[in-house]
């Protein structure tokens, strides 16, 4: 089992930026990627981001640019960096924690981007 638990949301004003934290325990040697996801209100949940375990990354067209993942192996941190905000932005960002047949799921957080 691997627990994810995210942190770092908040409101932010458009333009600004904002880091979210993903922290993963227990058996965290089983991890394959890292993933970021978010959702919108009443929308369905999107993949945006993922880092795997040598430090390979992936982004979705729509943050491209203006999102990066990274991760502190040593303490079992993946991070989001998301800079120039837009109202757009303001979703429920969770983490994935994946392995080779099983997902991980945090309980998200909460990015709410002002105009």
């Amino acid at each position: 089992q691997v627990q994810v638990v995210e942190s770092g949301g908040g409101l932010v004003r458009a333009g600004g930026s904002r880091r979210l934290s993903c922290a993963a325990s227990g058996n965290t040697v089983t991890i394959i990627y890292m993933k970021w996801y978010r959702q919108v209100a009443g929308l369905q949940r999107d993949w945006i981001a993922t880092i795997d375990t040598h430090g390979q990354t992936n982004y979705a067209d729509s943050v491209k640019g203006r999102i990066t993942i990274s991760r502190d192996s040593a303490n079992e941190i993946t991070y989001l960096q998301m800079n120039d905000l837009k109202p757009e932005d303001t979703a429920v960002y969770y983490c994935q924690a994946r392995a080779r047949s099983v997902a991980y799921w945090g309980q998200g957080t909460q990015v709410t981007v002002s105009p």
